[in-house]
């Protein structure tokens, strides 16, 4: 039992380093000194009291992934409200299991009380994913025209769907929206991938210079998480 608990104990600091990338005298630390090495990086590098539940939360995740999941289908068979049978489909989505997630969706769509935005954007989300384009469209076309659906995630998603029916035109149209300045890092270097496979390298070419300029302004905090993708902007720039 103590071994297991300090494998775990290593496991969620290698984890919590990857995403942070914290100095790698770290990973020494943690590997070569397990109790003590992960005891001084909880302290000095995770641990504050407002991130205590957080951390008891990813832990938990390490051991048991599908706790969650348990968790809230007790929840629903406790009481099948709309938002906790939401909450599911949201997990199964997170986790990536399509096939679950689609059936709490549709059945939350039939409450006709709700306003049901949210879960078609979710619906759109899990039928790209799932790779079933046509649904896509489907669901697109319920909100396509109302204020929400204008410069979201849900947009580009309906956008990289066109993508993929070949409807290429009408997914640059959508793909634009989500190019608004100190947002949507992500999706804006998509975008501009896309633009470059349709020889339009001078507007790809614009985004890019722009999200670079944009992350001399990032706080730490968004520095860690965009990394990746500021380090791939940087690539693609030295090869236009």
């Amino acid at each position: 039992m103590y071994w297991y608990l300090i494998i775990v104990l290593q496991a969620f600091c290698l984890y919590h380093f990857y995403k942070h990338r914290s100095n790698y005298y770290w990973v020494f630390l943690i590997l070569f000194f397990p109790l003590i090495g992960c005891i001084i990086y909880i302290i000095l590098k995770v641990y504050n009291r407002s991130d205590a539940e957080k951390i008891t939360n990813e832990i938990t995740h390490i051991i048991n992934p599908t706790k969650k999941i348990v968790d809230l289908e007790k929840r629903l068979q406790f009481s099948e409200s709309y938002q906790n049978r939401v909450n599911l489909a949201d997990a199964y989505l997170e986790i990536k299991d399509y096939n679950n997630a689609l059936p709490h969706y549709l059945e939350a769509l039939e409450d006709s009380t709700q306003n049901d935005f949210y879960v078609v954007s979710k619906l759109i989300e899990t039928y790209f994913w799932a790779e079933v384009y046509d649904k896509v469209m489907d669901y697109g076309e319920r909100i396509k025209d109302q204020a929400e659906f204008k410069k979201s995630r849900t947009q580009f998603i309906y956008g990289l769907a066109l993508e993929k029916l070949d409807d290429l035109d009408a997914a640059e149209n959508h793909l634009r929206q989500i190019d608004i300045r100190y947002s949507f890092y992500e999706e804006r270097l998509v975008l501009a991938k896309f633009l470059i496979s349709r020889n339009k390298v001078s507007d790809a070419k614009e985004i890019l210079e722009e999200i670079q300029k944009e992350s001399q302004h990032m706080t730490k905090f968004n520095k860690r998480q965009y990394k990746s993708t500021m380090m791939e902007v940087e690539k693609i720039l030295s090869e236009l």
